[in-house]
């Protein structure tokens, strides 16, 4: 039985490039997202989570990717594999569809939009850190996209800064069954304090509400 509770006043809900590329139909990584979104019923638990954490007056931050734009990396010695395949395909492309928000996922109720990240993680070169504890911020629930990369890398260094961690099996997606069971059953108990199902995180904020 996890014993993990959420605190009134230092908890957050952490929501990783909740963008049209990877949330919508005509989304550009949507067709290798698809799968796994749907056998986890990502948009749902996505809602239900959302909305638990706001009735239980929890903030929301919203930890972008960087929107593209050409020309973005000239000059640079040492992309990653993801970084370049990203900007080669223009995902969530400044001013295009796909660099917008998912519809109702946005920021909104005075969400904390942090600065959009480079790399794989939503902390390294921004204000994330910063954001999170001068809010009193302790706890983070992490959801959002792609579960062994952007969303694995932020909850890794958000556990090596000392925040308690909770990952949430069936509010993320990954290009495989397999990626996301790395995530999940070989990497996150690596890191994580609790890897929990949505409606055991509900349970839980509800609880405390």
């Amino acid at each position: 039985m996890d014993e993990t509770i959420y605190p009134q006043g230092s908890t957050a809900l952490l929501c990783v490039d909740p963008y049209n590329d990877f949330l919508a139909e005509d989304g550009k990584m949507w067709p290798a997202l698809s799968e796994v979104s749907k056998a986890v019923d990502l948009h749902a638990n996505l809602i239900k989570i959302r909305a638990a954490v706001r009735e239980a007056g929890h903030p929301i931050f919203i930890l972008p990717h960087h929107r593209h734009r050409a020309g973005d990396f000239e000059g640079w010695a040492h992309l990653t594999p993801f970084q370049a395949a990203a900007h080669d395909h223009q995902m969530f492309a400044e001013g295009s569809r796909g660099g917008d928000w998912y519809e109702g996922f946005g920021p909104d109720h005075g969400d904390i939009v942090v600065k959009e990240h480079w790399g794989a993680s939503s902390f390294a070169n921004t204000d994330l850190d910063v954001q999170l504890r001068q809010r009193g911020i302790t706890h983070v629930i992490f959801i959002g996209a792609i579960a062994n990369t952007c969303t694995e890398a932020s909850a890794r260094y958000a556990a090596e800064l000392g925040y308690h961690v909770t990952l949430v099996r069936d509010a993320t997606a990954a290009l495989s069954p397999d990626a996301l069971h790395a995530a999940h059953e070989i990497n996150g108990p690596t890191y994580a304090h609790a890897i929990l199902t949505t409606a055991e995180v509900v349970g839980k904020l509800r609880s405390r509400a």
